[in-house]
């Protein structure tokens, strides 16, 4: 049976991966200053915002295995309290081994949110209404950026970034309180028993790698703009921190306001009749395209002005995307599959937020500019569009045979 009171349960997630967005977020916007009083190089800084990513993507092998096994409830919930303290302690570090290590901790607990919110969405939601459940998750991730790049870099200049982290990572620890008193601590499944995939079994099916592939052209650019998009606007078009603040966020808030609109189109779309496997598919990949057609000219143009009106026009072309990647997956995987497909895809795109930050430091290291690292983003994306379009045929449930 789906959990009572699922809408209560949708709103804590989305607030959740919210408070995930703005803890791995905050080191972004705190990167300058870091950077001054410790003395870290722009390569080192490029390690510092990989790092979370290492542990983040490797983990989310295991928490896929977790979820499809245990209480969604408990383990979700051990995640959150892991990934809330390392923010906290982000704080108190004062040396780049103790910035590394609290950031292996935070991807380490972060690592568990969307394969816990597939799991939950997949047996709760109907196809029909998985887009506008997985794009108010996606605006939740859109939104935290939006308030760390705000209220985070305005928090930042006043008072520091050591106070931000640590009032950031204890302050959230309020969500758990409603977690644990509003979600069921079962693992309810719609329908009669269904035959539970082995690894093999998933990691044999072509649709895994295509939409793992996808995942990884987003993550990339994702991140690239997740890390790097505050330096780039104080570094190379002169922002100063509070305009960085304000100006910076709003690609964010245009990301979450495009991810609704997509989520509720396509949902609408499949309800009038249409056939999901083309709108799924359609979303996902002219999303990709669109994004990195934007992306290209971004760095080229004169005034700071176009430019961020470019980052957010990609920034809304790719939630055309992010809306819909996880209903695609969650149809094709079923309840058997859909933790663990969604960590092993999400492993996958993360690893493109482990690429993106090393990259993009190197390459603004060696070129002094951030053209190339734009372009780079805009080439990756054009490799998932060709997997979406060559390696994806229909969306439809995959018939698992092992038990």
């Amino acid at each position: 049976m789906p959990f009572r009171g699922g809408s209560a349960v949708l709103t804590l997630l989305v607030i959740s991966i919210a408070i995930n967005y703005i803890d791995r977020g905050a080191l972004s916007v705190s990167a300058p200053l870091i950077s001054r009083e410790l003395n870290l190089s722009t390569a080192q800084i490029g390690l510092l915002l990989s790092a979370f990513f290492w542990t983040y993507s490797s983990f989310q092998l295991l928490a896929g295995w977790l979820v499809d096994r245990y209480s969604v409830k408990w383990v979700y919930a051990a995640g959150f309290l892991l990934w809330s303290l390392a923010t906290a302690a982000t704080g108190l570090a004062h040396s780049l081994p103790a910035l590394l290590a609290a950031r292996f901790l935070l991807g380490a607990g972060e690592s568990v949110a969307f394969p816990a919110c597939s799991k939950i969405i997949v047996q709760n939601f109907p196809e029909a209404r998985r887009g506008m459940a997985n794009a108010l998750i996606d605006a939740g991730a859109k939104t935290g950026p939006g308030l760390s790049t705000l209220i985070g870099g305005l928090a930042v200049a006043a008072f520091g970034w050591r106070g931000v982290f640590v009032v950031i990572g204890l302050g959230s620890l309020l969500w758990l309180l409603p977690w644990v008193l509003f979600t069921p601590a079962g693992r309810p499944v719609a329908g009669p028993a269904q035959p539970t995939p082995t690894w093999r079994e998933i990691l044999s099916k072509r649709p895994v790698w295509a939409t793992s592939l996808g995942m990884f052209a987003y993550g990339y650019t994702n991140y690239f703009l997740l890390t790097w998009l505050p330096g780039y606007l104080v570094k190379e078009r002169g922002f100063s921190l509070e305009e960085m603040a304000t100006l910076g966020s709003i690609p964010f808030w245009t990301m979450a306001a495009a991810a609704l609109l997509a989520g509720w189109s396509s949902d609408r779309l499949i309800r009038a009749g249409r056939n999901p496997s083309r709108v799924r598919k359609a979303y996902a990949a002219s999303g990709l395209l669109l994004c990195g057609a934007a992306m290209f000219p971004a760095p080229l143009v004169n005034s700071a002005t176009h430019s961020l009106a470019l980052i957010t026009l990609a920034c809304a072309a790719i939630s055309l995307f992010s809306a819909n990647v996880w209903a695609i997956t969650q149809t094709l995987a079923g309840p058997p599959a859909a933790g663990r497909w969604t960590g092993f895809q999400n492993c996958i795109g993360n690893l493109g937020g482990v690429a993106a930050p090393l990259i993009t430091g190197w390459i603004v290291s060696e070129t002094g500019s951030f053209t190339f690292a734009f372009w780079t983003a805009a080439a990756i994306l054009l490799i998932g569009v060709a997997a979406y379009a060559l390696l994806l045929k229909n969306i439809e449930p995959v018939p698992w045979q092992t038990t």
